[in-house]
């Protein structure tokens, strides 16, 4: 799917977009899929307690098929969880300078993001702006700062300098999606359109990928074969928001924070011990 261009220009920034996925048709029944999910918890997704934004393939058929989708997995592919990241209309909600790796725990660092849009992400909604690596990606220091209104649980921020110049802004529309490296630089303004942004984060690894803690955390296979055990395989759902499925839920949250809070420490530990 992707040329050779796309392959060395996504290696060296870190980045690409924008790509089509979904169908207008789809991106209602997708809308209509969060609306039902929201009438089940009685309020928006992103009011509502943290461990309703992950892992809803786990017991929401429409996401399971999204990250399952073949115009996104022919080209990222195999091994996935999700997130749903809401900003209401005009809302504070906001994402400091951070990379996904911080505090996920995978080697190597082969993580991609597809952040697939079920809504307009315009500059004015708050779309991602990222930071070329200019093909010397690195981990960078972060600190779990608390920031008020930040989409991101712990607030979490790079509090280490580098280089802010030439970003580009990932403006993506319904029905398409981005790609970028757990190691991007990226950050999100409030949304100040009249509109709700609406879109979910599939971060997807190859089988190969291994967790460095204690935790041992939960997948989805998306495609292709697992021959390497390195996660607990999740089966579709029974049905949307099926019992089974609630249950198995909470096991696959469960283990998602334990790993979160145990890299939290690691990096902690990491970057204490590096030179200034």
């Amino acid at each position: 799917m992707l040329s050779q261009q796309q392959v060395e220009q996504y290696r060296h920034d870190g980045y690409l977009f924008p790509f089509a996925a979904l169908s207008a048709g789809e991106v209602a029944e997708c809308n209509a899929g969060l609306a039902r999910y929201e009438g089940w918890l009685g309020m928006p997704v992103n009011k509502a307690d943290r461990r309703w934004r992950s892992a809803s393939y786990v017991m929401l058929p429409w996401v399971d098929a999204l990250v399952r989708h073949p115009r996104i997995l022919d080209v990222v592919e195999d091994l996935t969880t999700a997130t749903f990241f809401i900003k209401e209309a005009e809302s504070p909600t906001f994402a400091a300078w951070h990379q996904d790796a911080t505090y996920f725990g995978l080697d190597p660092h082969e993580h991609v993001t597809a952040w697939v849009a079920l809504s307009d992400a315009s500059a004015e909604a708050g779309c991602m702006e990222v930071v070329s690596s200019r093909g010397a990606p690195r981990q960078l220091s972060h600190a779990a700062l608390g920031l008020a209104n930040s989409i991101n649980g712990g607030g979490q921020a790079i509090v280490e300098a580098f280089d802010e110049s030439g970003t580009s802004m990932m403006e993506v529309a319904a029905g398409s999606f981005s790609l970028h490296h757990t190691l991007c630089r990226h950050r999100s303004a409030p949304n100040r359109a009249s509109h709700r942004r609406v879109g979910i984060g599939i971060s997807y690894i190859p089988a190969h990928c291994r967790l460095t803690g204690t935790v041992r955390m939960c997948a989805r296979l998306v495609r292709g074969r697992d021959g390497f055990g390195n996660f607990d395989l999740i089966p579709p759902p029974e049905a949307e928001l099926h019992p089974a499925a609630l249950a198995r839920h909470e096991l696959v949250y469960a283990r998602y924070r334990d790993n979160y809070a145990e890299q939290i420490a690691a990096h902690e530990r990491e970057f204490a011990a590096a030179p200034v």
